[in-house]
């Protein structure tokens, strides 16, 4: 699947996060053979849990569906926005190979734009990182979400 199509697949799952009132955000891990081993949405309001973002749910449901276990060696993290520093940690500890965001997030972007957590030299595992992928419309999200609750 090109890096479009994956980025597309998080932001179905981003629109998920409608129904609960959360943030839209979403986040689809992808096995080494691009099969689609977890999906998931910002749940914090749904489940009342500040752990609850859209990756670190997607990182848990497919530890448990890959043949490494907790290891996601050679899978890729597809996600609406850029991760946040606790999602930075989960994905560099779940030893995801590669991460694909659309939308920066120059306030708490944790890959590149406030803090660099992945490529940190001193970590042992440092995933690839490709951002702003189809980023106007995974932006428009979170914009579209924020403006509705300015106008309650």
């Amino acid at each position: 699947m090109d890096l479009d199509g994956l980025v597309r697949a998080a932001i179905t799952a981003a629109r998920r996060a409608e129904a609960t009132g959360d943030v839209p955000i979403g986040a689809v891990v992808f096995g080494p053979d691009g099969t689609e081993l977890a999906s998931a949405c910002n749940a914090r309001e749904a489940l009342a849990d500040p752990t609850a973002h859209a990756e670190v749910l997607a990182l848990r449901e497919a530890a448990k569906r890959h043949n490494d276990g907790w290891r996601l060696t050679g899978c890729t993290l597809a996600v609406t926005v850029e991760p946040c520093t606790m999602c930075a940690g989960a994905l560099v500890l779940a030893r995801v190979d590669r991460v694909v965001f659309g939308a920066w997030e120059p306030k708490t972007g944790a890959v590149g734009s406030l803090w660099d957590v992945v490529r940190d030299r001193r970590l042992t595992h440092r995933p690839e990182v490709i951002g702003g992928v189809l980023e106007a419309e995974c932006a428009a999200l979170l914009e579209g979400f924020f403006a509705a609750r300015r106008n309650l």
